[in-house]
């Protein structure tokens, strides 16, 4: 009986470090990060649609015959945030490409306003239009970071499930699936849009 135990005492540690190699609990860990990398992303979008509302109302009152413009913004606005992708929904790359899109439209909206902003003087030394102007090209950077760090975290994890031993965890015991990572779906998409209008 004594021989027993102690195998099953020696037993035990080695099964421990043999299903943590085999990603019981990493890709897990790897996996959540994923999620809140997607939370970051979300977050720096929505700022940049919660500006839109304020840049638009400042521009109306200089530029009332770009009404046009303001109303394809205020249209991409409202897609972009009807489009959600939840944490769970990382692994269809199709809802990830539509909300890539929206997004898309809505950065190329803001670009074109801005561009018609151009023919405006008195608009373009307005300090409440140089704050928003500001705090947009700010967010800009803000969403690049976030999509960089998030596809780095889908990287790691689907890395993770794809490689020896990780994946026998991975498959077996969570059913991991790979995660879609944010692409630029349109030329230039990968550029915020330029705001800068000289002097």
């Amino acid at each position: 009986m004594t021989d027993r135990r102690l195998s099953y005492a020696l037993l035990a540690p080695v099964a421990a470090i043999s299903l943590s190699a085999c990603g019981i609990n990493s890709v897990p860990a790897a996996e959540e990060t994923v999620k809140a990398k997607w939370a970051d992303v979300q977050n720096q979008y929505q700022r940049r649609a919660d500006l839109v509302p304020n840049l638009v109302a400042v521009v109306k009152g200089y530029a009332k015959q770009e009404q046009e413009t303001l109303t394809r913004v205020t249209e991409a606005r409202a897609k972009a945030t009807s489009i959600q992708v939840s944490a769970n929904d990382l692994q269809d790359p199709q809802k990830v490409a539509a909300f890539q899109a929206a997004q898309n439209e809505l950065g190329r909206s803001i670009g074109r306003l801005l561009v018609s902003v151009e023919a405006y003087p008195d608009l373009k030394s307005n300090q409440n239009f140089l704050a928003l102007q500001s705090q947009l090209e700010g967010t800009e950077n803000r969403i690049a970071v976030a999509r960089r760090d998030y596809n780095e975290a889908v990287r790691d994890y689907n890395t993770r499930i794809r490689t020896f031993p990780e994946m026998i965890g991975a498959k077996l015991v969570h059913g991991a699936k790979p995660m879609t990572p944010f692409e630029a779906t349109s030329e230039g998409a990968e550029e915020a849009p330029k705001v800068d209008f000289g002097a």
